[in-house]
């Protein structure tokens, strides 16, 4: 059987205890395990790959009428992000550890989406591994499944080359021009301005 290609490397990051204590102790609390399926009576953002959880922690606080989930594979950023949930008491943060393609076709129901966050995505810049951006046509299908109607993908990319693979992927979509929620600036972004990288956000509607 051949073996799906993944968009995303298991790095063999340091965990700390304060993250590994979180991910034994907390992420029975706070996660939601595969594949079970994720229900919710307010509106319903998805991030994929919500890295050491800052913004998603940020715009979780700022918004306590959305429900949000974050998917994440890698262990440390889990952890951070759990001790986040604990410290801040967000009643409106869930964790998924967890493939985020898999997530989407097993655990997300049809047209339950408000908005789906996809901030910085691997750009993988080299040519031969442009089969491993998870911004490919299958993809940008299953999301349309999961979103409701006039729902939004909200994408941000520091690399000019994937902002354009980006937007071809979602060119039969309607653009527009804001996110379902504001996107705070992060320690990652601040960082490639102060090195002159672009900074892109792109709005896509589903019809």
């Amino acid at each position: 059987m051949n073996r799906p290609i993944r968009s995303f490397v298991l790095r063999q990051g340091r965990t700390t205890p304060a993250q590994q204590r979180a991910l034994d102790g907390l992420l029975p609390v706070y996660g939601i395990p595969f594949p079970e399926k994720i229900q919710s009576k307010q509106p319903l953002v998805l991030e994929i790959g919500s890295g050491m959880g800052e913004t998603t922690a940020e715009i979780a606080r700022t918004h306590p009428e959305v429900d949000f989930v974050a998917v994440e594979v890698h262990g440390p950023g889990i952890g951070s992000l759990l001790n986040r949930i604990e410290k801040e008491r967000l009643q409106n943060l869930r964790v998924v550890r967890h493939d985020a393609v898999e997530v989407l076709e097993r655990m997300v129901v049809d047209a339950s989406l408000a908005a789906v966050h996809l901030f910085f995505p691997d750009p993988w810049p080299k040519k031969r591994h442009h089969k491993r951006r998870l911004v490919q046509a299958p993809f940008v299908s299953l999301l349309e499944k999961k979103l409701k109607p006039g729902g939004v993908v909200h994408a941000a990319t520091d690399w000019p080359d994937y902002a354009l693979w980006i937007d071809a992927a979602f060119s039969g979509w309607e653009k527009a021009s804001r996110g379902f929620v504001e996107r705070p600036t992060t320690k990652f972004e601040a960082r490639g301005r102060r090195l002159g990288h672009p900074i892109r956000d792109l709005y896509f509607r589903k019809r």
